[in-house]
């Protein structure tokens, strides 16, 4: 059965999504049922697709700058990242994600999509920094408490780049506790921010920290291996289309 968003959430999503809302539509059918099945999102959350999902992780384009490269750690079913990428063309979006059942699905769906600008990383965060990639933006949404996320996402972000964390209603008390963390890692200033407050009946809530320096590896982290997707030293430009890569995910 279609997974059609409330009236409310239609609009919303006519104007984050705009001429690639029939996009979204796929997407949010494809959470709703392939993804239910291979247990990426819960069951109970089929009925919320729009509002807690699509919409509330979209919105956070607002804050990225145009054609920037956007990393998405622990993107699970792709979440946030192919919601923002869907709604940002321009954007270069890597998804950063371990598990293999989860790549899988992400290989297919970017593919049944027609995403060209979406990548899949297979590998952790840090063993990506370890490689020397970065990305303007960094994104991620329930992945771990903020201190632990922030040494695991600060090391792939660029000078001047930005984390962005969706947190919800923890979000203040999280970036208190990681004040000391986000020191050490050279944060340049850290916020609460609300994104989609024009467009959604309850904005998404989210922690951007600014990078005062490029991120570096922590010292006791640098022997692991190298990692299983293709990341370069340098901001690299995209794979040319129709290339085969390995461990990552064609360009849609």
């Amino acid at each position: 059965m279609p997974v059609e968003p409330t009236e409310e959430e239609a609009a919303a999503a006519r104007t984050v999504f705009g001429p690639r809302l029939d996009l979204a539509h796929a997407y949010a059918q494809a959470l709703a049922t392939v993804g239910v099945e291979r247990g990426l999102i819960g069951p109970r959350e089929a009925e919320r697709i729009w509002e807690r999902h699509l919409l509330n992780c979209a919105v956070l384009q607002e804050l990225a700058p145009d054609d920037a490269e956007l990393g998405d750690v622990g993107s699970g079913a792709g979440l946030p990242g192919i919601p923002v990428a869907i709604a940002r063309p321009d954007l270069s979006v890597y998804l950063i994600e371990p598990m293999l059942r989860r790549t899988t699905w992400l290989r297919e769906i970017i593919t049944e999509l027609g995403l060209t600008n979406v990548e899949i990383i297979r590998a952790k965060a840090h063993i990506v920094a370890e490689s020397g990639q970065h990305f303007d933006v960094v994104t991620s949404r329930a992945v771990a408490a903020l201190p632990t996320l922030a040494e695991w996402s600060m090391p792939l972000v660029r000078k001047d780049g930005q984390l962005l964390a969706i947190k919800g209603d923890t979000a203040e008390d999280e970036l208190a506790a990681a004040g000391e963390t986000l020191t050490a890692l050279g944060a340049a200033s850290a916020e609460v921010v609300r994104c989609g407050e024009s467009v959604l009946g309850t904005p998404t809530t989210a922690v951007r920290i600014v990078a005062g320096r490029t991120g570096k590896v922590s010292k006791k982290k640098k022997s692991s291996p190298s990692p299983s997707a293709g990341a370069s030293s340098k901001k690299k430009s995209p794979p040319p289309r129709g290339g085969n890569r390995s461990d990552a995910g064609r360009r849609r």
